[in-house]
């Protein structure tokens, strides 16, 4: 068969042609017609495919968070529990407004039993936090070194929270008693934030 035979094919009568050109023209049919239904039926779908695997990895591995987080709920509600304890225990620690004025007299109580002398004893206007109300008082006492050991472990004991800051213990410059030292520092006390922020 030769290109002179291709050209003289009546298309309107296929029975007639070659059993070659046939088969050809068939299978440029199929796969023309399977290129067609690929490209418009298979192709979107595993379009879709890859999404949804892609989704499945997403949810899987959303899944594995969720399950950890799960399979450890008694532990993190266990531990909620003892943080809400310890911050209740910690809370009783800081004074309302109404206790601040008899942990002060605490404070100089503490100093004085143990042979302190105040010189100078100032509380300073509150600072607000976030969560609670910090209260400095400079202080600026007189004794010797030991004692102010002992003081600041009496501040320690007491039942409400002090902190000491910016300790600064000066030489003794008394006539008659070397010993004696002057220790100046800032006392911070706490007390939590009352409804209104107060």
């Amino acid at each position: 068969m030769d290109l002179n035979e291709l050209n003289q094919l009546d298309l309107n009568n296929f029975g007639e042609w070659p059993v070659q050109v046939k088969v050809i023209a068939i299978l440029i049919v199929c796969i023309a017609l399977g290129a067609a239904a690929y490209y418009y039926d298979t192709k979107p779908l595993l379009e879709e495919l890859a999404s949804q695997q892609q989704n499945e990895q997403e949810l899987r591995k959303t899944f594995e968070v969720k399950q950890q987080k799960a399979a450890n709920l008694q532990a993190y509600r266990d531990q909620l529990a003892k943080m809400q304890e310890l911050f209740g225990a910690m809370l009783k620690q800081l004074p309302n407004k109404a206790e601040v004025a008899a942990l002060l007299i605490d404070v100089s109580q503490t100093g004085l039993a143990n042979g302190l002398e105040f010189e100078r004893f100032e509380p300073q206007n509150e600072l607000t936090q976030e969560f609670y109300v910090e209260l400095p008082i400079i202080i600026r006492v007189r004794g010797q070194y030991h004692d102010f050991g002992r003081f600041v472990s009496g501040l320690a004991a007491l039942p409400r929270i002090v902190t000491i800051h910016n300790i600064q213990i000066l030489g003794g410059n008394e006539k008659g008693n070397p010993e004696r030292l002057a220790m100046q520092a800032t006392l911070k006390t706490y007390r939590y934030q009352e409804e209104g922020g107060k």
